[in-house]
């Protein structure tokens, strides 16, 4: 159960803060935050990851969902095994992400990207983020480094 909840937290957070972002924050505007390390800038990624396919967001789209859809899969199979608490946790931070920018997609036709990092290397400044691309990193880290092994 805790497993599911932390999807739905995922999701659910993300949803608001999107809504929130676009209803507040105007297209091109910087705002920061955090003594100026996080700078909260919309940004509506029509693409995948880094805006990677933004001309075929219908294909980007059906990617994701069918991606998402064989990771709920997976996801749902190991919540009937015993242990593996690090890829139930893992796949939980991906789904939870995963069906947030899924759901973007698929509502929106982008996803929204809302904050990035105030660091004096500019190509990692200009990247702009959401909640959701955290988990999906984090979650991808976990189940790639602690996935495979049941929890003692």
């Amino acid at each position: 159960m805790k497993y599911l909840s932390l999807i739905a937290a995922i999701f659910t957070g993300d949803f608001f803060l999107k809504n929130h972002m676009e209803e507040t924050l105007e297209q091109g505007k910087t705002q920061k935050i955090l003594k100026g390390r996080i700078l909260l800038r919309k940004y509506h990624n029509e693409g995948a990851c880094l805006n990677l396919g933004e001309k075929q967001t219908r294909a980007v789209a059906v990617i994701s969902l069918i991606l998402t859809a064989a990771l709920s899969a997976v996801f749902l199979f190991t919540l009937t095994k015993r242990g593996f608490g690090a890829l139930k946790t893992g796949l939980a931070l991906l789904l939870g992400g995963a069906w947030s920018n899924t759901y973007d997609r698929l509502k929106r036709k982008y996803v929204v990207d809302y904050f990035s990092f105030n660091v004096k290397w500019a190509p990692l400044r200009q990247i702009i983020f959401n909640i959701s691309d955290f988990c999906i990193l984090a979650g991808a880290l976990i189940v790639a480094l602690k996935g495979d092994a049941p929890a003692k």
